[in-house]
């Protein structure tokens, strides 16, 4: 499933506000990383994860692992953020940031 581009542009406004959530640092992609991001995903649905290294190639290829892994959207890649989209199942309008933000309009 593809996001439109009205629906990328909200949630990047969104987003825009979010500190990251996720920090990868010196050990990389692991398992635990992994079932962090997709608990904070079903939790909050909108994410920021900050990605450590200077090598971009290697956290392009990050990025999409985490994608597939995960089976989420990235909204938005900016130096060494990303912003991740995934729809809980069960959106708790306590913590999904995109509940938040529509009911703060």
């Amino acid at each position: 499933m593809s996001l439109s581009i009205a629906e990328k542009k909200r949630f990047r406004q969104i987003g825009h506000q979010l500190n990251p959530v996720v920090l990868l640092g010196g050990h990389g992609l692991t398992e635990a990383v992994l079932a962090e991001i997709d608990r904070a995903l079903e939790d909050h649905e909108l994410i920021k994860v900050r990605l450590g290294g200077e090598d971009r190639e290697l956290r392009l290829a990050m990025i999409d692992e985490i994608v597939q892994s995960t089976n989420s959207q990235a909204v938005q890649t900016i130096g060494k953020l990303v912003l991740l989209y995934r729809a809980a199942k069960k959106p708790n309008p306590r913590l999904s940031n995109i509940l938040r933000a529509n009911n703060a309009l």
